[in-house]
């Protein structure tokens, strides 16, 4: 038998309930989709909301971390540049490599 007589075999209509799995298969690539989208879609958008409130809520004197490891004291704030004094040495770093605020939690640190 050649492949394509086998394909033929493969997708070929099965008596009168040949379109009764449509449905289901549409039920389940649904429920895949729900899955997916709360299990991670929705976490990260979240994630994602809570880190943009807290850049949104730095402030001068606020002791940070960098998602590179650094800690050090806010200084300086401009639109997209943060300055942070770590040790004796000034760094400049963007806003979105900021990872956490050590001197206040996050509750406390969304605008009210």
């Amino acid at each position: 038998m050649t492949a394509h007589g086998l394909f033929a075999l493969l997708f070929a209509p099965s008596g009168q309930n040949a379109g009764a799995g449509l449905p289901i298969f549409l039920i389940q690539i649904g429920a895949l989709i729900a899955i997916f989208y709360f299990m991670l879609i929705r976490p990260q958008r979240r994630q994602q909301e809570r880190h943009r409130q807290l850049l949104a809520s730095l402030q001068r004197g606020d002791r940070i971390v960098t998602s590179g490891g650094i800690i050090g004291e806010v200084v300086h704030l401009k639109d997209d540049e943060v300055t942070v004094k770590s040790a004796e040495s000034r760094l400049i770093v963007q806003r979105s490599n900021i990872a956490n605020i050590l001197n206040r939690s996050v509750e406390a640190a969304k605008p009210q």
